[in-house]
């Protein structure tokens, strides 16, 4: 299982933004909004990001909080994405909220068109009627970089929010004017239960409305949680399984909390819909059901009848859409860190640092691995933040440390898995500060080459980690490069057989280079695969760090 962040007095963040035109603001009734996103694209449609972001208390610093998925090709996005925000009440929380319609994997910001932004705390949301806040999205002139045309850049702090929902639409064509009106969005708070529970489930459908002209129908469920107003927020969507009437999706695991929040009688409503690349996707119909419901597992009683209000108002043989069955359905309870640490579970902390020729010459004080004697480089930086934090769940702070993509003494031999200290029996090293030293070591002996493949070190940690399985041990391997990954499809492949083991592993990306590939091995939006093969959970972790 995944290592999580434990998180006390949480609330859930439900970001939605509803219809915003020419002729004023309204927010529709039903569950999607309706309106128009500022589109930035010539031949199709926005395809929008939401970024959140909080404001330091003592610094005002503007700091990245989290980010939805990409929703493409729509101006009414409905996102997924989940935050999980800490409340208190005797502090002015301040958030920000940054759209943009996305036109690339890349995880730079600048490098995507800037759609609008708003600003507010986290305690107008709360104390606002029902705990929703419907705000106003402007391109503000003093946020602007007078050169892009877009939101100063942001300090990004890792941190781990779950964004329970989010809806943007409604943004006027404003044609990017500073101060002019973009849309609106909505802001809505719900607190969080204890409720740990995770559900698990499949459904398959039968005979539903055929909506494609020249094929079948290319159907996919969207499910809703419902509020305590009566509103309902989305809170899952399943993949779209094409040119059929009878799918069977595949199986999906959700947060009982997402679901219901705990109440297991509350709604939950199913929308069945027909995709459609332009993203007007056609509406086939709907049931209703609540988790006590599903809990039944598979039954006559969750075979359900999908029905479309509208056709059946108009049509009195109307009987049905299709029907939706629920396959299987079982719940477990999810562990969190802080239960495995109580629980004695011991982290092996494993770093891996690359040495190609593409660092630059170590003697050179633009190198990434020059030695001041003045400040860390940027990659003891990496090192010594991660470290710090881990080293203090391993009780013997012995550290593996590797390196990778370097020619080493005598004969040149090229490496990608050679231990820093030079011991290849026991590369472990004592403590943040021994790393640093055999890292400094290595900087002297070895000759800076290349190409950069993670595989090698990525198997180095797997095949420990396969040792020891019983929930005592979970091991974290830190890789810090500064380039392209040149064995992607080797290191997607280790990446995936690791999958299965307890061990994640975190990727910081240093200095200038494109780190577009290191987004891939993410696996937040989607989860990577290899031969065929989908790795069983996401445990890869990237982010980037400037040079000093």
């Amino acid at each position: 299982m995944a290592l999580e962040p434990c998180c006390l007095q949480s609330r859930l963040l439900f970001l939605r933004a509803p219809i915003y035109s020419a002729a004023g603001c309204s927010l529709h009734k039903g569950i999607q909004p309706r309106g128009n996103l500022l589109d930035k694209d010539m031949f199709s449609k926005s395809d929008p990001l939401c970024v959140m972001y909080t404001q330091g208390m003592e610094n005002k610093q503007w700091r990245e909080f989290g980010r939805t998925e990409v929703i493409d090709n729509t101006l009414n996005p409905d996102f997924v994405r989940k935050f999980i925000v800490d409340y208190f009440f005797e502090e002015k929380q301040n958030l920000r909220f940054d759209l943009y319609d996305v036109d690339s994997k890349s995880p730079d910001l600048s490098k995507h068109d800037f759609l609008g932004q708003a600003f507010c705390t986290l305690g107008e949301i709360v104390g606002s009627p029902g705990s929703r806040l419907e705000k106003s999205l402007t391109i503000g002139a003093f946020s602007l970089n007078s050169r892009t045309g877009k939101p100063m850049p942001a300090v990004s702090n890792g941190s781990g929010l779950w964004m329970e929902s989010l809806r943007t639409t409604g943004l006027e064509a404003s044609g990017g004017v500073p101060g002019k009106k973009c849309g609106t969005i909505i802001l809505s708070a719900e607190e969080l239960s204890n409720c740990r529970d995770v559900a698990t489930m499949q459904f398959c459908a039968n005979k539903l409305d055929k909506k494609d002209f020249f094929g079948k129908s290319d159907p996919f469920l969207v499910f809703y949680r419902s509020n305590e107003d009566g509103t309902f927020t989305i809170c899952h969507k399943t993949e779209v399984m094409k040119n059929t009437l009878n799918p069977v999706w595949q199986t999906f695991s959700i947060p009982v909390r997402a679901l219901c929040n705990g109440d297991y009688d509350r709604t939950i409503k199913v929308e069945v819909y027909d995709w459609d690349r332009d993203g007007s996707h056609d509406f086939i119909g709907e049931f209703t059901t609540s988790y006590r419901e599903l809990a039944r597992g598979q039954s006559q009683f969750n075979i359900y009848e999908v029905v479309n209000p509208k056709k059946k108002m108009k049509k009195k043989k109307y009987v049905n859409s299709g029907t939706v069955t629920l396959l299987s359905f079982a719940v477990e309870s999810e562990c969190t860190f802080l239960d495995y640490i109580k629980g004695g579970t011991q982290i092996n902390f494993t770093v891996a640092i690359d040495f190609t020729a593409s660092n630059g010459n170590p003697s050179q004080s633009t190198s990434l691995h020059y030695m001041s004697p003045y400040q860390l480089n940027a990659y003891a930086l990496a090192l010594t933040a991660v470290g710090e934090i881990i080293q203090h769940y391993d009780s013997d702070k012995m550290f593996p440390a590797l390196g990778f993509g370097a020619k080493l003494p005598p004969d040149g031999r090229v490496s990608h898995e050679f231990p820093l200290n030079g011991n290849q029996e026991n590369p472990s090293c004592c403590g943040i500060d021994g790393i640093l030293e055999a890292y400094h070591h290595s900087l002297r002996t070895v000759q800076l080459y290349g190409p950069t493949n993670f595989a090698p070190v990525v198997t180095h940690v797997a095949r420990n980690a396969a040792t020891v399985q019983d929930g005592s041990q979970y091991s974290v391997l830190l890789i810090i490069t500064d380039g392209v990954i040149s064995d992607m499809a080797q290191t997607k492949e280790a990446i995936v057989n690791a999958a299965k083991l307890p061990m994640s592993i975190i990727i910081i990306g240093v200095g200038q280079a494109e780190f577009d590939a290191m987004v891939e091995l993410d696996g937040d939006d989607v989860r990577i695969s290899s031969r065929g093969k989908l790795a069983e959970r996401d445990i890869v972790q990237e982010c980037s760090a400037s040079p000093p």
